[in-house]
């Protein structure tokens, strides 16, 4: 196997991960990476090239099979630790050694890979196999609609019976290039939104989890009270009540959004895919929803830098002290600090979010991991090889568990095993009771392929820069979104 790390990510994100991520101290191991040129020029000669790659990991020799067109080429995310990655590369390495095969993997950091897609595409110079976080939301669908994508039903027709309805439905695209719909995407993993917040910090003013409250107002109310205890105690003005997202280059921006729009009952789309938008009563929830978002920045109870956050960057603010709490959509910052037992179990809390505004149970956002096998792949039958092999349950399980458990496992078997159930893991468990046991719904793309750019394009995180920075209304800003939206769908 050779396992490479793209020269353009190295470039401009090693500024990006120096500062913090979603993997913190783990992450900086890419740090030591290093590439040397060497270029010798000879009279009458040909230009030689030396290339070398090193990295952290067991597999750190690195080949080039670019011009072996029997290699599988997988495209994966580089993920939030050394054991996600290091768990991905065992797992290809064993299928390697099993089959005989010969894979090239490359690790990609953050959210680049839709995009580097796209390029792929357009330039006739795809992987076989892609797994990228965002990719279920902001691209596949559209892969699948414009025929970009494999069929791979026969993968998973014969485990079907394994996966709970919702998995089958997020991964149900329709082909309009094929005209009918299929399995067009394997699911790797699960997660949803949770709040993360330090306990020893509400321990610092006297308070602990049994003093939060349930209800929607005193729930966002007591850590803004928490921010104003924390600062007149410790004579000091650079701590935060809250970390929201409000970045336009973060998904987890939009991400948030939608759960809060859930907490609202905005039904932005129906169950067949049309707009809801029209309606006077699902506009002026938006207003309502955006105006309730923005308040929380322009009270100051949010970082000023929450405008250009990244993915990695409300993590790192939780976990650097700056902020008490902060929502997430995976278990990327418990596993962060799993290494450390008195800070994963003790300091580091993890709650479900509070009632909503109307008092039933929160209805939570599910977001469904996929890996991709692309149409215009030269490996189709090796790739179809690797991924059944993915998804045997021992396989992906024994994968996940080696990750560190940041993702959940969509196999319904998998929900039994004592490694996700354990009660003495407070994040792990919590996590996977919310998802097997509360309520929840997919994003608005399965319905409708076109909810994909909305989300590509932030257009939630526009209209609070709107607010924010521009100064313009909530009902502004809610008629831009509005307008945009119309525009996207109205390509489809």
């Amino acid at each position: 196997m050779a396992v490479t790390f793209d020269n353009m990510t190295f470039k401009t994100k090693v500024s990006q991960i120096a500062k913090g991520s979603d993997n913190q101290p783990q992450y900086h191991h890419f740090l030591r990476l290093s590439r040397r040129y060497v270029f010798i020029a000879l009279t009458l000669s040909l230009i030689i090239i030396a290339c070398t790659n090193t990295s952290k990991f067991k597999q750190s020799s690195v080949n080039h099979f670019s011009t072996d067109n029997t290699v599988l080429k997988i495209w994966w995310d580089k993920g939030f630790t050394v054991d996600e990655d290091e768990a991905i590369q065992q797992l290809v390495s064993n299928w390697e050694k099993q089959t005989g095969n010969k894979v090239k993997l490359s690790l990609y950091i953050g959210e680049e890979l839709p995009q580097k897609a796209r390029r792929a595409i357009q330039a006739g110079n795809l992987p076989d196999i892609m797994m990228s976080y965002g990719a279920e939301r902001a691209l596949n669908p559209r892969l699948a609609w414009e025929g970009k994508l494999a069929d791979v039903t026969d993968v998973i027709e014969p485990v079907k019976n394994l996966y709970p309805d919702y998995v089958l439905q997020s991964i149900n695209y329709y082909n309009n290039a094929a005209k009918k719909r299929s399995y067009y995407a394997v699911p790797i993993n699960q997660s949803t939104v949770h709040i993360f917040y330090w306990r020893d910090l509400l321990e610092q003013i006297g308070r602990s989890e049994s003093d939060i409250p349930k209800d929607w107002d005193g729930f966002w109310e007591f850590w803004k009270q928490v921010q104003n205890d924390l600062r007149a105690k410790q004579q000091k003005q650079n701590i935060y009540g809250l970390g929201f997202p409000f970045s336009t280059g973060a998904s987890d921006t939009y991400i948030f959004f939608e759960q809060i729009l859930e907490a609202y009952d905005v039904q932005i789309l129906d169950s067949k895919g049309k707009l809801l938008i029209d309606d006077p009563n699902v506009r002026q929830k938006i207003v309502q929803t955006l105006d309730w978002y923005a308040k929380f920045f322009q009270q100051g109870y949010v970082p000023p830098d929450a405008l250009n956050w990244l993915n990695p960057d409300n993590n790192r603010s939780l976990l650097n002290r700056v902020v008490v709490m902060t929502p997430n959509n995976t278990l990327s910052i418990p596993c962060s600090v799993r290494q450390d037992p008195d800070t994963y179990r003790y300091k580091l809390g993890i709650l479900k979010f509070p009632n909503k505004p109307n008092g039933k149970p929160m209805r939570y956002l599910l977001t469904l991991r996929q890996a991709i096998l692309f149409a215009d792949s030269q490996q189709q039958k090796k790739a179809l090889d690797f991924l059944a092999y993915l998804m045997r349950s021992q396989v992906i399980g024994k994968y996940l568990k080696a990750a560190g458990g940041c993702n959940l496992p969509v196999i319904k078997p998998l929900w039994q095993d004592p490694f996700w159930k354990d009660p003495t893991d407070p994040h792990v468990s919590t996590a996977l009771k919310t998802v097997t046991e509360g309520s929840t719904r997919l994003f608005y793309y399965v319905q409708n392929p076109a909810y994909s750019l909305v989300l590509e394009e932030n257009i939630w995180g526009k209209a609070l820069t709107r607010i924010i920075v521009d100064k313009i209304s909530p009902e502004q800003a809610t008629d831009e979104a509005i307008k945009q939206i119309k525009q996207i769908f109205a390509q489809w």
